[in-house]
């Protein structure tokens, strides 16, 4: 089967490069380009039928991804749903299920028939749950029903997967011998390193990763390739296992590019303010320019219950050095599962970070909006501000609180409005 990759590099433009186009108000000869190069790619699995694709990297917007998911404490697949149309409503590209709680088949599949922005997914969850139910430990995983779960998944639909096919041997013995305030705080990345140590073996998603190639190709699967070492910690921030498994990301890169799949490469993570910008040009210069897809990065570790600030400033921060997708993070990062205002409060502040750096970089439609909000509030146009408000609900919100507000009064200054005083 063809993957979008594949018909670029053959210059064949397909429906999905045309629709892509007139999203981001370009040219299909630019949008071929750009995945031609593997700067950019459009996560889309032909069995996604309610799929709008949305490209990421190159000369695109940058783009939010939203987490939703169960866990083995928590299994409520209606809350799940409400997460991902409330994630949608908020202006988030893409959803990734992180489920690893309950029916985990029959909860993807209705996500994906639900979603109309991409899905990714983590099939190694699937791997440990079925682990811990056979073996009662998650990290007893069988390679055999990894690679299973890889093939579920893309049958099902999945337009892109997290795959930690570079947390290596190597790698791994690294993080042991650095002495890691965190350690390992990816789950697919502690799974795989208690199994490698255990068995003495090197991770199969390395050693099998032609075989993985085979079956991402067949579906037209973009692999994200995942950052199982990243720091969870400011003080792990770029230290040798992280360094050391993106090299390894970038040969990877290489080997899916020469095989037709899509690439993104995943990034950190806990990055302080300083090492944010140095952390995105090493991707980018060792990962050869493939789409760059960061959790915030969070800038400081003491932001809990304010999570999604602080990975929106990281997040701003990494856009502006290159960093094409940002993962949400949401008041409840390190706390508890996100609930459905957790989850709206993430994508909005990870939409404007993302909207900030399109307007850094020149993106005229995020520029205009801007300017479009500034016309409505200099006139008072409050239907033209909620219009133009990355977050309407709110913006309608706390303006029927103020239930004395006249149309043409401002809705902090009333009478002593500065705009109206000199008009």
């Amino acid at each position: 089967m063809s993957t979008q990759r594949i018909a670029a590099l053959e210059g064949r433009i397909t429906k999905e490069m045309k629709y892509v186009a007139a999203q981001e108000d370009l040219e299909a000869d630019e949008v071929l380009s750009a995945l031609k190069s593997g700067v950019a790619a459009i996560p889309a699995n032909p069995a996604h039928k309610s799929l709008k694709p949305r490209g990421v990297g190159g000369p695109f917007t940058v783009k939010v991804n939203a987490n939703i998911g169960t866990s083995l404490a928590c299994y409520d697949p209606e809350l799940e749903l409400l997460k991902l149309d409330a994630a949608i409503d908020a202006g988030a590209d893409a959803i990734m299920d992180l489920s690893t709680g309950g029916e985990l088949a029959e909860l993807r599949s209705e996500i994906i028939k639900r979603s109309t922005v991409p899905v990714g997914t983590v099939p190694i969850y699937d791997a440990a749950v079925e682990a811990y139910v056979k073996r009662g430990d998650p990290s007893m995983l069988d390679p055999d029903e990894l690679f299973k779960a890889i093939i579920h998944h893309a049958e099902n639909g999945v337009d892109f997967v997290t795959l930690h096919c570079g947390v290596t041997r190597s790698a791994v013995k690294t993080v042991r011998s650095s002495g890691r305030i965190t350690r390992i705080v990816s789950r697919g990345g502690s799974l795989l390193a208690a199994w490698m140590e255990r068995e003495n073996k090197e991770n199969p998603l390395y050693t099998r990763y032609d075989e993985i190639l085979e079956i991402l190709r067949k579906h037209d699967v973009t692999i994200s390739l995942g950052d199982g070492l990243r720091p969870g910690s400011g003080a792990d921030a770029t230290d040798p296992a992280q360094i050391e498994e993106l090299v390894t990301l970038g040969e990877l890169t290489l080997r899916a590019w020469d095989a037709g799949v899509q690439v993104m490469v995943e990034g950190p993570g806990h990055i302080p303010l300083h090492q944010v910008q140095a952390n995105v040009v090493l991707q980018k210069k060792l990962c050869h320019g493939a789409p760059f897809y960061v959790l915030g990065p969070l800038v400081t570790d003491i932001g809990a219950g304010y999570d999604h600030i602080t990975g929106a400033i990281g997040g701003a921060l990494a856009g502006m050095a290159g960093a094409d997708f940002l993962c949400y993070v949401t008041p409840a990062e390190h706390l508890a599962l996100p609930d459905v205002d957790d989850v709206r409060r993430g994508v909005v502040a990870t939409r404007i970070a993302a909207h900030a750096v399109d307007i850094a970089r020149g993106k005229e439609s995020a520029i205009n909006r801007d300017l479009k909000m500034s016309k409505a509030r200099a006139s008072l146009d409050w239907p033209g501000q909620i219009e133009q408000a990355l977050d309407p609900v709110e913006v309608k919100k706390r303006l029927a609180d103020r239930k004395d507000l006249d149309d043409d009064d401002c809705s902090m200054c009333g009478k002593l409005c500065a705009m109206k005083v000199f008009s």
